[in-house]
């Protein structure tokens, strides 16, 4: 529930910021035109994204046939979360990974690299693919399209002002020392601000995970495991597409330090204890 709460707010944040810096540099045309742009681009990338991602990563669909014991695992497992059977693949790269797409439960993919089949065990594998359901089950393909929605219609509006001077609601001209300071600033603020969404949804997502596998100690191992292995093994795709990374269980490009800010997941050690915390005593 408190990352929930937490969502809401920063959703709420990200909006009142947009609405706050369009005021100040666009006045109402500039802030409209700027969300229409920005929902423009990605209305785009809400409904086709699973079909693009899929195809970076050379994603393979497979069924009862050809991988029974996985696709039986993740119809279980929908089951259990009230969810339709979503569509299934395999990635073959080494490094650890998982990852849930689609706009909605009914037209939800989620994948498994080999890498993360060959190095977690059937019930740490069983707690990631219902990390990836709840990713489904809590729409946060949604909610991820709105945050980058609101966060790049604040760029856009700084990148406005700095080919047009700035003019508030009322027409008049902005200081251009405070339009330059929102400039540079206001990215950077929508930037930490939607990373902080993507990590209260990963949270999340680890508690629904737990949840629908009944099993919050396997979880915990899983994620820790993908923690130490990932570290020596790159994940190609995501390196050559960055803005992916938000989608997987652990992101492959993640940080350390001040960095962390920008980090789309949250501490690798956090998560585990919190889903320690859910474990029976």
């Amino acid at each position: 529930m408190f990352n929930i709460m937490k969502t809401a707010i920063l959703m709420a944040a990200i909006t009142a910021l947009f609405m706050a810096i369009g005021a100040l540099l666009g006045g109402r045309s500039g802030m409209m035109l700027a969300l229409v742009v920005a929902l423009g681009m990605n209305f785009f990338s809400y409904w086709f994204s699973d079909q693009m991602v899929l195809k970076m990563y050379n994603a393979q669909e497979v069924d009862e046939t050809s991988a029974p014991q996985f696709y039986a695992m993740v119809r279980e497992l929908a089951a259990k979360a009230e969810l339709p059977m979503p569509r299934v693949y395999v990635i073959n790269e080494e490094a650890p990974n998982a990852f849930a797409t689609g706009r909605n439960p009914e037209h939800a993919a989620v994948a498994a690299t080999t890498g993360i089949m060959r190095v977690l065990s059937e019930r740490e594998l069983r707690g990631v693919m219902a990390h990836e359901l709840a990713h489904v089950k809590h729409r946060d393909i949604l909610i991820s399209t709105v945050s980058a929605t609101m966060a790049g219609a604040i760029s856009m509006l700084a990148n406005f002002a700095m080919f047009f001077s700035g003019r508030d609601s009322e027409g008049r001209q902005t200081n251009p020392i405070v339009a330059m300071l929102v400039m540079i600033l206001a990215p950077i603020a929508a930037s930490l601000i939607q990373m902080a969404i993507s990590r209260a949804r990963e949270f999340e997502a680890d508690r629904g995970g737990a949840e629908i596998s009944g099993d919050p100690r396997a979880l915990a191992s899983a994620l820790d495991k993908i923690h130490r292995y990932a570290q020596g093994i790159p994940l190609g795709p995501a390196e050559a597409h960055p803005e992916t990374a938000q989608m997987m269980i652990m992101n492959p490009l993640s940080t350390d330090g001040i960095k962390g800010l920008f980090s789309t997941h949250p501490a690798t050690e956090e998560r585990v204890a919190r889903l320690l915390a859910m474990a029976p005593r």
